[in-house]
């Protein structure tokens, strides 16, 4: 069965905060360092330019977040953050999360989505976004530490809206 990808509610915010909180903790694809308590989460979502939740048989599933990826002239260039239960990963949450920001990004008037550090070990984001049209501007070297405490390349992309 496909996720169904709408805007949060406040109901959603526990499932979100702890489906963030668990990429946070894995340490291997979120800069955060600290998983968000539950008025941290509060805040976080809602100051977003849209935070969206992927649910399936009505239980979130994912997540993402989509802003501003800087301001003024750089304003119309945004940027996105995408979380997925790790129990439904792989079974198409994702990619309805990344479609999605796609169209509300261009919706909301932003002209290209921006990624600034997809960590390059992360093969299934990497794949999908590839999959989906992104431009893979370049690599950083070790631009990622790992909570290993390994450094990891990272990869920028952009998608034209």
């Amino acid at each position: 069965m496909e996720a169904t990808v709408r805007g949060y509610q406040e109901k959603d915010l526990p499932a979100m905060r702890e489906i963030w909180n668990e990429v946070v903790e894995e340490g291997a694809a979120f800069p955060q360092a600290e998983p968000l308590t539950g008025r941290e989460a509060e805040g976080f979502f809602a100051q977003q330019s849209f935070s969206a939740v992927a649910e399936r048989d009505g239980e979130v599933i994912g997540l993402y977040i989509l802003h501003p990826n800087n301001v003024g002239r750089c304003g119309h260039i945004a940027n996105a953050s995408y979380a997925v239960r790790r129990s439904v990963r792989g079974g198409g949450a994702g990619e309805a999360l990344v479609r999605h920001s796609l169209a509300e990004g261009k919706r909301l008037g932003f002209r290209v989505l921006q990624f600034n550090a997809v960590v390059r070990t992360n093969e299934r984001a990497v794949a999908l976004y590839e999959r989906l049209g992104f431009v893979r501007l370049g690599c950083v070297p070790g631009g990622f530490l790992k909570k290993d405490g390994a450094y990891e390349d990272i990869i920028l992309f952009y998608h034209p809206l």
